[in-house]
């Protein structure tokens, strides 16, 4: 274990630490861009392009980057050295010689890694004037692209090539003119994008970020003639609190729902009902493809970005997936129609908005064949956790103050099992305690699955049902589903189960949700939060949810009845790989 010293204090380290590393693991601080700390979810970050990090080590005539500058004994290191700033400093003045200097315009003024740096190294004044950029903005139904504000950190690039292999992004041209974009300089919408949005999480300015429907949704909101429902995702519930000053987490769902209801929403339902009736016809499908030989092994299918990925990267495998639509546009096709009917409202003066932890929800809800209706659309528009936080703070609400409501009647009632989709193994353990007591006709009494249980990027688990071994696959980041699925295509393994989500951890780790700067520690804070959720409920099998049970009894009739599949079930499309 070498021995460093730190502005002349003496640490010990490990051989693997970078300077970086060693000065935040004693807890120091060095101002970055370019570099995240990826180990956790598997992959090797490629920093040191910013040079924002520049520190002074004894012995050597430059500066050395800290995120790539491996310690060694008796190095010796000021961190805050006045060479040192003074590096950083032009290295940001540098940066933004060529940047857009409107920030009022950008929708990441106040969440901009960028601006806080610049405001940090106390930057008021540059004497740098570079070439100034006029690329075209990208704005595609889920994320907009604009490569003048691209500063080349390439984290962006990481994200999508390395952790995700969609391999869309990629640095082209020099000098000031050096920006990451797709291959021919296509639109995201014709790539193989899937829109996870993980480019989005990363991406330290505005180059990157998710389109906007705040103004369109307040607009709903102010049409008496609409009656505007929203729905919230389950990963919701433990992130938004983030955005006000909790620690993450923090389960707001009481507050989730009261300040909606101030905003002026006519109802409030849970996201979770639509996950329970996922559950109904997942598990219905997975037991008929069980018990008649059916095609295995069966995918889970509620994950948007997961699905695009599927029908870009592994086309051959289409037959794989569940057809069960995605809890958000379930919720849709029963909000325009069996809630519609109910409340004796034509669907076409109803709006239904999202409230979703992930971009490639707002993508979905375009997809032409995922509609139960050719006259309209099931979900409307799709805001994400940190879209709805800016709603709030506009509107001037106090989060800490807001009085804490419960969800509307009928499509607000859930169970445990609908609160771990959030997370990574939840679906596959919800569908199986559902699956379980349906094949054996026995009660699952211990209702926790703990062998899917885990922060590993891949696992395989192994349940028994009825004296058969029902092997289960569980993986997060579309770079482990192509290992898994590769694996599986090559005969390497067996499964009958398999649940894919495209981001870290799951849908906790969304790209919509409040930024986590790559700690995967608050991801795992806010799995541990759902977990909370799920024990709370009396009620943790998706088949004994009340409000699912009438809903057969009353419209649906029986799960995978004509009519579900009509209104619950959708179809997959091979796309072009580019």
């Amino acid at each position: 274990m070498p021995k460093i010293y730190i502005n002349e204090n003496e640490f010990e380290v490990s051989e693997k630490d970078t300077v970086l590393s060693a000065v935040q693991k004693f807890g120091g601080y060095i101002p970055t861009l370019c570099y995240m700390n990826l180990e956790d979810i598997g992959i090797q970050n490629k920093p040191s392009s910013c040079r924002v990090c520049m520190v002074e080590i004894e012995g050597r005539r430059t500066l050395a980057p800290a995120c790539t500058t491996p310690v060694f004994e008796g190095m010796k290191i000021k961190t805050h050295s006045r060479m040192a700033v003074e590096a950083r400093r032009t290295a940001v003045q540098l940066l933004l010689s060529d940047h857009p200097q409107d920030c009022l315009k950008c929708p990441k003024n106040g969440e901009c890694d960028l601006q806080r740096i610049a405001s940090e190294l106390n930057i008021v004044k540059n004497p740098y004037f570079g070439k100034t950029s006029n690329y075209k903005q990208d704005i595609s139904a889920a994320i907009i692209r604009d490569p003048n504000k691209c500063i080349m950190c390439r984290k962006c690039e990481t994200m999508c090539n390395d952790f995700q292999t969609v391999g869309v992004l990629s640095a082209i041209e020099r000098g000031f003119d050096a920006v990451v974009k797709p291959s021919f300089d296509l639109p995201l919408e014709e790539t193989a994008c899937t829109f996870c949005g993980q480019c989005v999480a990363v991406c330290p300015t505005g180059a990157l970020v998710e389109r906007s429907y705040i103004d369109e949704v307040w607009k709903e909101l102010e049409d008496e003639k609409k009656h505007v429902v929203v729905q919230t995702a389950p990963a919701v519930r433990v992130a938004l609190a983030e955005e006000f000053g909790y620690e993450p987490g923090t389960i707001s769902t009481g507050k989730l729902v009261g300040v909606l209801k101030l905003m002026g929403f006519d109802a409030v339902f849970d996201t979770n009902f639509g996950a329970d009736l996922t559950i109904m016809e997942e598990a219905t499908e997975f037991k008929e493809r069980l018990e008649t030989g059916g095609f295995m092994p069966m995918l889970t299918s509620c994950c948007p970005g997961w699905v695009k990925f599927i029908e870009h990267q592994f086309p051959e495998l289409l037959e794989m997936p569940s057809s069960a639509k995605s809890p958000q546009q379930m919720f849709g096709a029963i909000a325009k129609s069996y809630y519609a009917q109910k409340k004796n409202i034509d669907p076409k003066d109803m709006t239904v908005v999202s409230i979703m932890p992930c971009l490639a929800k707002k993508y979905e809800a375009g997809r032409d064949e995922i509609n139960s209706s050719s006259e309209y659309k099931d979900v409307d528009y799709v805001l994400t956790t940190r879209e709805l936080a800016k709603m709030i703070k506009e509107a001037g609400f106090n989060f800490k103050a807001v009085q804490e409501r419960a969800y509307d009647s009928p499509l607000g009632e859930s169970t445990g099992a609908a609160a771990i989709f959030g997370r990574t193994g939840g679906v596959a353990e919800a569908a199986l305690r559902t699956a379980y007591e349906w094949i054996t006709g026995n009660e699952l009494k211990h209702v926790e699955f703990e062998q899917l249980h885990g922060y590993e990027s891949i696992r395989i688990a192994e349940v028994e049902i009825n004296g058969k071994t029902i092997r289960v696959g569980v993986a997060y980041g579309l770079g482990n589903a192509r290992k898994l699925l590769e694996d599986v295509r090559n005969g390497k393994i067996e499964l009958h189960l398999i649940e894919i989500m495209a981001c870290p951890g799951g849908c906790v780790g969304g790209g919509g949700q409040p930024y986590h700067h790559g700690d995967f520690s608050i991801i795992k804070k806010r799995i541990e939060a759902l977990n909370v959720v799920d024990k709370s409920k009396i009620i943790r099998k998706s088949h004994e949810n009340p409000s699912i049970i009438r809903l057969y009894n009353e419209y649906l009739e029986k799960p995978g009845s004509e009519k579900a599949h009509h209104l619950l079930h959708t179809k997959y499309l091979e796309r072009e790989w580019l």
